[in-house]
């Protein structure tokens, strides 16, 4: 089986994520960004590929757009601890907020990163920790590298699914790249200076 990093450790993972097919409908435009003559953008599934996707009864991560169109169906697993939502970084964690009277009904909730290069999920994940008050596990999925593994952090992951081509050992070091902090962030209300001054106080 798949490993995972939880926390300080490397687990086995025991969840699925589901997925649909890879789309090939034309790219949507995306804040006007023309790259090589093109417009960039992201593609939402079609109401036909929600309708179709396959739903472990084992543990399963679905996605948010079948969250949303199958939740009757699909709320009595949540109550089992068996189903959790993953956002992609187009999606917004307000709108899964707005889909359940409290978020910690789900034992995990995962947010994509689709490149490496993309940085909307860090925001997805301060949200969800933060304005929307998640307690459960929150998993980074996708492009998840050992450099972004700190950050990650900072921001409220605490586990996270390597890329399967990289060794996770390696990446688990990620987590260790820096010894202290200078800002304010997920993992640290107190930037440096207010730190240090409790840590005066209290000699």
């Amino acid at each position: 089986m798949a490993k995972i990093i939880l926390r300080d450790s490397i687990v086995t993972d025991d969840w699925t994520v589901a997925s649909f097919p890879v789309s090939d409908q034309p790219i949507r435009k995306q804040a006007g960004k023309v790259v090589e003559s093109r417009l960039t953008g992201d593609v939402s599934a079609t109401d036909e590929a929600v309708a179709a996707l396959e739903i472990s009864a084992s543990k399963t991560l679905v996605p948010l757009a079948a969250w949303l169109a199958r939740k009757a169906e699909l709320e009595a697993r949540v109550k089992t601890g068996t189903l959790g939502v993953w956002i992609d970084s187009h999606e917004l964690a307000e709108t899964l907020a707005a889909s359940l009277d409290d978020l910690n009904r789900f034992p995990l909730i995962a947010i994509n990163f689709p490149r490496f290069a993309d940085g909307r999920s860090y925001s997805n994940a301060t949200l969800l920790r933060t304005r929307f008050g998640y307690r459960g596990e929150l998993r980074a999925i996708g492009d998840v590298l050992q450099d972004q593994l700190f950050y990650m952090k900072r921001v409220g992951f605490d586990s996270f699914a390597v890329r399967a081509d990289k060794n996770i050992e390696d990446a688990l070091r990620g987590l260790r790249d820096f010894s202290v902090t200078y800002q304010t962030s997920v993992d640290q209300p107190l930037p440096i200076y207010r730190r240090h001054r409790q840590a005066g106080a209290s000699v």
